[in-house]
């Protein structure tokens, strides 16, 4: 199994050798990080045609084929402008998933907090370049700052606080809302998905990568508030459309944080799949204490507790987005 060590090594380069005793690791040893994965547990299968956690029958949805070659990357907006609904848990943990269907994933931390790179076992402050560096500095290349991660075939183009900068700098710009895709477009025929993690607003950032999209994908917590805020983020995603990106499209909504214990975790879901159909994706993702194990040990949920159920809840999700 892969771990943290490979995290914020440079794009192509070998795997390092061992740290020695006493070295820490890449991701620190916080008093809250276990110590070793979970036992494996199984989660009920369920079937297509079965009645899934939407209120409709599961569509069913093959295995994805194999490809021959990797590119050109389709991009994906990983967006919500509320924080807390599960963006960067579902950027890593579908990225992991999407490799393990032989898929070739670069995920981009497009959020100065830094979350995404934290998630996989990197320390956003001590970087010396990010995504950051890239937009801002013509002398520095997006092959030079995408780091391998711990996931074989998924690698990260990080990010830290500078970024926050960026939005500042870029206003004066022409074109700004074309930098993310001008950045993007060396390395677009290596990678077969560019999963990017936006901040939680609707600012230059966030239309940077909407207008650099080819889909978005919505996580959307099973509560009252997020769902009132979904209704901006479809008008924003339509402005962008129109005005700077035509073959935008909404992927998925991806219903997060699910609690099928309580009524209004069921109302919602209910009003969510009354509204958008189809557009819901079947796959659900239930609360659970995994998630954010994963993020103290700096891996997925596919490789930290690969037959739980959010690790097979992620995979299917991958069969989805695939398909689509």
């Amino acid at each position: 199994m892969s771990t943290p060590e490979h995290a914020g090594q440079p794009w192509g380069a070998p795997p390092p050798p061992p740290p020695p005793s006493g070295v820490p690791r890449a991701s620190v040893e916080l008093s809250l990080a276990p110590h070793a994965a979970p036992a494996d547990e199984d989660a009920t299968e369920q079937v297509a045609g079965d009645i899934g956690p939407t209120g409709r029958p599961l569509r069913y949805v093959a295995d994805p084929p194999l490809i021959a070659h990797h590119g050109p990357a389709k991009i994906l907006a990983v967006c919500n402008q509320k924080g807390g609904v599960g963006k960067t848990t579902s950027t890593i943990n579908l990225g992991a998933a999407l490799t393990e269907y032989g898929r070739k994933v670069l995920l981009v931390d497009f959020d100065p907090q830094g979350a995404l790179s934290v998630g996989l076992g990197v320390h956003p402050h001590q970087l010396d370049q990010t995504i950051y560096n890239v937009i801002m500095e013509r002398d520095v290349g997006v092959a030079d700052v995408i780091m391998r991660t711990p996931v074989e075939g998924m690698d990260l183009l990080p990010s830290n606080i500078d970024l926050s900068a960026a939005e500042i700098q870029l206003v004066s710009e022409v074109g700004r809302e074309h930098t993310l895709v001008r950045t993007l477009r060396p390395v677009i025929e290596h990678y077969d998905y560019v999963l990017v993690d936006c901040q939680p607003s609707l600012g230059l950032l966030t239309v940077n990568a909407l207008a650099a999209a080819d889909g978005v994908l919505i996580p959307l917590e099973c509560e009252f508030f997020s769902l009132r805020g979904v209704a901006l983020l479809i008008d924003t995603i339509e402005k962008v459309r129109e005005r700077l990106n035509p073959k935008l499209e909404i992927t998925g909504i991806l219903a997060t944080m699910y609690d099928p214990r309580t009524l209004h975790s069921r109302e919602v879901m209910a009003r969510v799949v009354e509204a958008f159909g189809d557009v819901v994706f079947d796959t659900v993702i239930n609360r659970t204490v995994r998630f954010p194990e994963t993020t103290v040990a700096g891996e997925p949920i596919t490789s930290w507790a690969p037959r739980s159920a959010g690790a097979k809840a992620y995979r299917a999700l991958a069969r989805e987005v695939i398909a689509r």
